[in-house]
Formats: structure tokens, C-alpha cells, sequence
């Protein structure tokens, strides 16, 4: 196994940020963490790059123990952190130099790992990196994690605050390093991007969720899915919390997503229930269910199972 977690946790203080994980992610993986700010992500990521110690349970990446052989771990891994942590003051060339020397190595050596990343900052190499756009200077860091050749490479919200092509085009060159076989673990707090993974886990207050494909986690959304919208759509939430068979009811959007407890559930008694209640240009349509659905009916079993 590339990573393998076993009851995993870490407090600060009286907050329990990771609460007792255990997963285990195959090598040549494109794995996914996805969960909203503040889940443990960043905790459980810094402790599986041997940055601080786990309290309790224990973890390898590539068979070695992230305590105990720390050093060698080090080695063989390349982190890039949510917060851009680049010299700022350094030029682009400068950052990739400074780090390609701290690993003994020089970027004439691994230029091929970084060269379709790095064609598209190179024009930019005098500039300073502070002074780079949010999407240089994320190219910029992912080249830096990369320059030492790492078996394993973590990212931390690698596209938070960067523009959409930005984004797209950060998710090709991860596509493009899973290609040349190295193994990619990625946190992101974009529900979209779950579907550009192999595997992903999705987390919440520290805990998992679940942990499956993209693809097996929306199959196993079962209730059935409307989208709902309506002129007024403050009102309409409050209305569809008030249908006696709500299971569940968020605003998506422009729409408004409704799950009904029923599997015989139509978009026709739901739309007569609507115009009763005044909304009389209610739209509804039944609809497969995405990520999103899945995470939030997930959060839902989970609370209603602590409150229980």
C-alpha cells in the first residue's frame, strides 16, 4: 500500500480535529480527500507528511512508519501546502533552484517531471514570486514539490482561490504525473472535483464518511431526487420542509434539491402540493443525484444517528 492509516487521531486542546481514520490508498492512485474547511484535512495531511505527531493510532506511507523512520520518509515524498509558502521575495527560478538543492539535486536533472508544468511560468522565471497571478504561483509550488522526484505527492487544496480554467488546467497536469505513475493524495473542499479522482474519501468534522469511486458513492443515493425552483424561493424552501414526505432540502443553485422519503415519489403530487401553497410557477424535475447530494445525505445519516 501507498498509505495505510490505522486510527489515526490529533487534538488540540478540547477540539478533536481528526477523529480515529482508518483507510488505506493503493499505489498510482489519484485519491481524493473532499470535505468543507475546517474537517481535518490539513491535520491529517501534516501528520501523514511527518510535520506533527498523530495522539493516538499509527500510519505508514511507502512502508515506512511516519514516525519512526520520519527521516526517510522525508525523502521521498513532495508536499505542497494549501497557503502559498514559496519564498516571495525569491524569482520563480530562484524558489525552484533553493529547493532542488535542498534534495541534493538540480532541475537540469528532473527537468523532464516538471517540464510541461514549467514551460507555461518559464517566461516568468526573473519575476519575483510574490508578485506571480494565484495560478503561477500554483504551478510554481506544485514544480517545487516535484523537482526531488517524489514516490508520493501530497496537495492541499491545491486549486482554493484560483480561477476556473486555472483550476481545469491543474487537474490535467495532475492527470498527466498519474500517468508517469506517481501517486497523487489531494484535498479539496470543491465537491466537483471528487469526480476527478480515483477514489476519494469524504470527510466531515474529522471523521469519514464514506470511501469509495466517485461513481459507487452517487449509485448509492437510493431516495428519490427533484429539482425545484420558483419565483419565490425563500419561501419555497420553507414550504417543501413542510411537505409531510421531505426527507431532506437545500438550495442548489438556482434550484432548490428536494428528497422525498418515498421511492414512489412524483414530480406531479409534489408540484399539486406547491400550487395549494401559492407557489402556481413551481418547476420541479426528478434528476440523478451528484457528489454534493451524496455528501449532505451522508452528514444527514450521520447526525441523525448521533442525535439517536
Amino acid at each position: 500500500m501507498a498509505i495505510t492509516a490505522d486510527n489515526l487521531s490529533k487534538h488540540f486542546g478540547t477540539v478533536e480535529a481528526v477523529k480515529s481514520l482508518s483507510f488505506h490508498i493503493e499505489p498510482g492512485e489519484l485519491f481524493g480527500f473532499i470535505g468543507p474547511d475546517g474537517t481535518g484535512k490539513t491535520t491529517l495531511f501534516r501528520m501523514l507528511t511527518t510535520l506533527i505527531l498523530p495522539d493516538s493510532g499509527s500510519a505508514s506511507v511507502l512502508g515506512l512508519d511516519v514516525v519512526r523512520d520520519y527521516k526517510q520518509l522525508r525523502n521521498r515524498l513532495g508536499y505542497m501546502p494549501g497557503r502559498f509558502s514559496l519564498y516571495q521575495d525569491l524569482s520563480v527560478e530562484e524558489n525552484l533552484r533553493f529547493f532542488a538543492t535542498i534534495f541534493n539535486t538540480t532541475i537540469e536533472e528532473n527537468y523532464h517531471l516538471i517540464r510541461d508544468i514549467y514551460v507555461q511560468i518559464e517566461p516568468f522565471k526573473k519575476r519575483r514570486a510574490g508578485q506571480l497571478s494565484g495560478g503561477m504561483k500554483q504551478k510554481l509550488a506544485l514544480c517545487c514539490a516535484l523537482i526531488h522526484k517524489p514516490d508520493l505527492l501530497f496537495l492541499d487544496e491545491p486549486t482554493t482561490g484560483v480561477d476556473a480554467v486555472s483550476r481545469k488546467e491543474f487537474w490535467e497536469m495532475l492527470k498527466s504525473l498519474k500517468a508517469q505513475g506517481i501517486t497523487i493524495v489531494v484535498s479539496t473542499p470543491y465537491m466537483d472535483e471528487a469526480s476527478l479522482c480515483d477514489r476519494v474519501a469524504l470527510i466531515q468534522k474529522g471523521e469519514i464518511l464514506n470511501i469509495n469511486t466517485p461513481g459507487d458513492i452517487v449509485a448509492g443515493y437510493e431516495k428519490p431526487l427533484f429539482a425545484v425552483k420558483s419565483s419565490r424561493m425563500y419561501e419555497l424552501i420553507g414550504a417543501l420542509r413542510s411537505f409531510p414526505f421531505a426527507q431532506s432540502v437545500y438550495p442548489f443553485g438556482e434550484f432548490v434539491h428536494y428528497t422525498d422519503s418515498r421511492q414512489e415519489a412524483q414530480s406531479e403530487e409534489l408540484l399539486a402540493y406547491l400550487a395549494a401553497q401559492g407557489f402556481t410557477d413551481a418547476e420541479a424535475k426528478r434528476i440523478s443525484a451528484n457528489i454534493e447530494d451524496s455528501f449532505m445525505a451522508l452528514m444527514e445519516s450521520r447526525t441523525s444517528q448521533e442525535n439517536s
